[in-house]
């Protein structure tokens, strides 16, 4: 089965190719914005979410290591793949180098707002 990301009505496999794309992928998640690299992301089988696999993170070449990006690392290793919702999907970036993975904080106030869900009852 060949499997492809829509975005804005544009097929992928139609746009430019590169033998081996990197994307960029922010997305929300328990409100913080992760904004990490993979090498596969496609609509997945399971309705409503998105596949991000072959998670990419920098070398470990460079003398100083980023604490959040280790974070990162080590928070997905092991994941083969991650399924996650389209609506805390924020963009998706086909780049051509790699930069570094990393955890923010979604800052109130700005343009950044979660899909609303409703919340479970606590009883």
């Amino acid at each position: 089965m060949i499997r492809a990301l829509f975005l804005h009505g544009c097929h992928l496999s139609h746009m430019n190719k590169r033998e081996n794309p990197i994307y960029k992928v922010v997305f929300l998640n328990q409100g913080q914005v992760y904004e990490m690299y993979a090498k596969q992301i496609y609509q997945s089988d399971l309705w409503g979410f998105l596949e991000i696999e072959e998670f990419v993170f920098g070398e470990r070449t460079q003398v100083v290591v980023d604490p959040s990006e280790e974070k990162l690392k080590a928070q997905f290793e092991g994941v083969i793949r991650s399924f996650v919702p389209m609506h805390a999907i924020i963009r998706i970036d086909e780049v051509e180098r790699l930069g570094t993975a990393k955890i923010s904080e979604a800052k109130a106030g700005s343009n950044v707002m979660p899909f609303p869900v409703p919340m479970p009852d606590k009883n």
